[in-house]
């Protein structure tokens, strides 16, 4: 681990490792970072308000920025189970993560290389085609339908959920790597759940990840937040009510027996 401080680590491109309760140490790759830009406000997320609600792919930082933060890491000798794409907003937005992608390839191609994204630019054949050669790709889904996806992650305009699950399901077609899927569940799906395993299962996951709220989120934008999994804050945070323990394994059970795919509860 590195001994830098906690705000000294967040003003790079590249941050942690975090801790992670699967993959060991994960080292955050951020490909925006400038500030949060996501085509998602979702109303529960560890960054807080979405300062940039956007579908617009740019190249929001260079990719000899991030290059020379990872050259960084290595020079300090610190120990990476896992590289992940992930950060101040949807990775997929960065118009030069493919760059990047490949930059770290060449510079350690024995760590695995994963990203989380919203799925909502997967559309988008250029996307699917980079994300391709990554080890693991997450994506996320967290509804059934457009009316709750507006209700739980605010998308900027032209998306829809209909879009989302066919770019999912033509990067499926074409990716040979680990898809898994994570939800984050609330009271409010509890009427959809049927037609969202349905869902689900025509994506073929290699596993499902159910979460629910367990950590309050910031009213306002905090880079910080990208790595915070020590519930560490000094500004003001709200608090959403989540699915209760009995209740997520309960739904956790009833999923893998109604479509045989394996889920993890968080």
């Amino acid at each position: 681990m590195s001994e830098k401080p906690f705000e000294e680590i967040n003003k790079k491109t590249v941050y942690g490792p975090v801790k992670s309760w699967r993959f060991g140490q994960s080292l955050g790759i951020d490909p925006l970072f400038k500030t949060s830009i996501c085509s998602f406000d979702c109303i529960y997320c560890q960054l807080g308000k979405i300062q940039n609600v956007t579908m617009e792919r740019a190249n929001y930082v260079e990719t000899e920025r991030v290059l020379n933060d990872y050259k960084e890491v290595l020079n300090n000798n610190i120990h990476v189970d896992v590289i992940t794409y992930s950060g101040s907003g949807e990775p997929t937005l960065a118009l030069n993560l493919g760059e990047m992608i490949e930059g770290i390839r060449l510079l350690s191609p024995k760590i695995p290389q994963n990203i989380l994204t919203n799925a909502t630019l997967l559309f988008i054949p250029e996307v699917r085609e980079t994300l391709k050669s990554l080890d693991k790709v997450t994506v996320k889904l967290d509804g059934p339908n457009d009316e709750l996806m507006r209700k739980m992650n605010r998308p900027a305009e032209g998306v829809t959920f209909d879009s989302i699950v066919e770019g999912i399901l033509k990067f499926r077609e074409e990716y040979q790597g680990e898809l898994e899927i994570q939800c984050m569940l609330m009271p409010m799906l509890e009427k959809e759940f049927d037609k969202f395993f349905d869902i689900m299962k025509s994506m073929k996951p290699n596993l499902v990840q159910f979460n629910t709220p367990s950590r309050p989120y910031p009213s306002s934008w905090h880079r910080e937040n990208r790595g915070n999994h020590e519930l560490i804050f000094d500004y003001k945070v709200n608090w959403l009510k989540g699915m209760d323990k009995e209740g997520l394994e309960r739904l956790s059970n009833e999923f893998s027996n109604k479509t045989g795919l394996k889920v993890l509860v968080r």
